[in-house]
C-alpha cells in the first residue's frame, strides 16, 4: 500500500486501476449525495465526512511517511487549491438535487476545455488546431446537452460548468505551484478546507437563526443525525477519499493524455447510477452532448 501511494515512477496499469476507481468512488458518492440530498446540507456534509476522512488520512500519512508529517513547501497556494476545490464541490452539491446526474458529470468534465484555455491565457502553453477544435466542440456539446433555450432549461445546469471552472483553475494552479507536494498532504489540506468551510458556515447559520435567512441549499441548518445518516456518511467519506488519492497517485503514474481518457468514464459511470438509482436515462440529444464532451475532452487532452 505505502509504495502503490507514494511510488511515482511511470506504471501504467497502477495509473489505470488508479483513475477507475478513483472516478468509480466519485461518481457513486455524488449518486449517494444526490440520493440523500434532503438529510444533508452542505456544510452538515462537509463537516461529517471530513471529520471522518481526516483522522484516515492522518494515520495513512504516519504511515507511508515513517510517524512523521512531512512539510507543505507551497503553503499559500494550496490553500487556495483547496479553496478553489472547495468552492467546485459546493457549487455541484447544490446542483444535484436539480440536475439529472448525467447531465451535470458532462458539464463538469468540460473541465479539460477551461484548463486549456487558462493554461493558454496564464502559462503561455500553446493550443493549436487540435485543441480548439475540442473547445469547439465541446462548446457545442455543452450547448446540446443543456439546451438553454428548452423549456426544461433550469438556471442549476449552469453550476457544473461553474464547478468546472473553479477544478481547472485548481488542476493548473497544482500544476505550476504545488506540484511536488504530496498528494497525501494535498488531500489533507483538501479536507481540512472542508471541515472549516463547513463549521464556519454552520455556526453562521446558528448565530443568524433560521428567521433571517432564506432556506435554500446554501443555508439550510443541520438535519439531525441516526445510525443510517452515519451510515450514509461513512460512504461518502470513503468514496471521496478514495477518489481524492486516487486521482493524484493516477496523474503521477503515468501520462496525462492516457489517464484522462479513463478519467471519462465518470460520464458512464454517471449515467449508469442516473438508470439504476433515479430512471434518469439520457435521451438522445443528450446522449450526443455527453458524446462531444467526451470526444473533446479526450482531443485535448491527447493535444497535451
Amino acid at each position: 500500500m505505502r509504495r502503490f501511494l507514494l511510488d511515482q515512477s511511470e506504471n501504467m496499469p497502477r495509473a489505470i486501476l488508479a483513475i477507475v476507481a478513483s472516478v468509480l468512488a466519485l461518481s457513486l458518492g455524488d449518486a449517494v449525495i444526490k440520493l440523500t440530498s434532503a438529510a444533508f446540507s452542505v456544510w452538515q456534509l462537509f463537516t461529517v465526512r471530513s471529520l471522518i476522512v481526516l483522522p484516515v488520512l492522518i494515520g495513512l500519512i504516519l504511515v507511508c511517511y515513517g510517524g512523521r508529517l512531512p512539510r507543505l513547501t507551497a503553503v499559500g497556494w494550496t490553500v487556495l487549491r483547496s479553496l478553489l476545490l472547495t468552492g467546485m464541490w459546493i457549487a455541484y452539491y447544490i446542483a444535484l438535487p436539480a440536475v439529472d446526474l448525467a447531465i451535470a458529470a458532462a458539464a463538469l468534465y468540460t473541465t479539460p476545455l477551461f484548463i486549456t484555455l487558462i493554461a493558454s491565457a496564464t502559462l503561455g502553453e500553446r493550443v493549436g488546431a487540435r485543441g480548439w477544435l475540442g473547445v469547439v466542440v465541446g462548446f457545442a456539446g455543452v450547448l446540446t446537452v443543456l439546451r438553454p433555450d428548452a423549456d426544461a432549461f433550469t438556471p442549476f445546469a449552469l453550476l457544473p460548468l461553474l464547478s468546472a471552472f473553479f477544478y481547472a483553475l485548481a488542476m493548473v494552479l497544482t500544476r505550476s505551484k504545488c506540484r511536488d507536494e504530496s498528494p497525501l498532504m494535498l488531500a489533507a489540506a483538501l479536507n481540512a478546507c472542508f471541515l472549516a468551510v463547513g463549521v464556519l458556515a454552520s455556526l453562521l447559520l446558528l448565530i443568524l437563526g433560521d428567521d433571517t435567512v432564506l432556506q435554500n441549499p446554501l443555508t439550510a441548518g443541520w438535519n439531525a443525525m441516526e445510525a443510517a445518516q452515519w451510515g450514509v456518511a461513512a460512504i461518502l467519506a470513503l468514496a471521496i477519499l478514495v477518489g481524492s488519492i486516487g486521482a493524484a497517485v493516477a496523474y503521477q503514474s503515468g501520462p496525462a493524455s492516457v489517464v484522462s481518457i479513463f478519467d471519462y468514464s465518470y460520464l458512464g459511470f454517471a449515467v449508469l447510477w442516473g438508470v439504476i438509482f433515479f430512471a434518469e436515462a439520457p435521451d438522445m440529444i443528450a446522449a450526443l452532448g455527453i458524446g462531444m464532451i467526451a470526444i473533446a475532452g479526450i482531443l485535448v487532452a491527447v493535444r497535451r
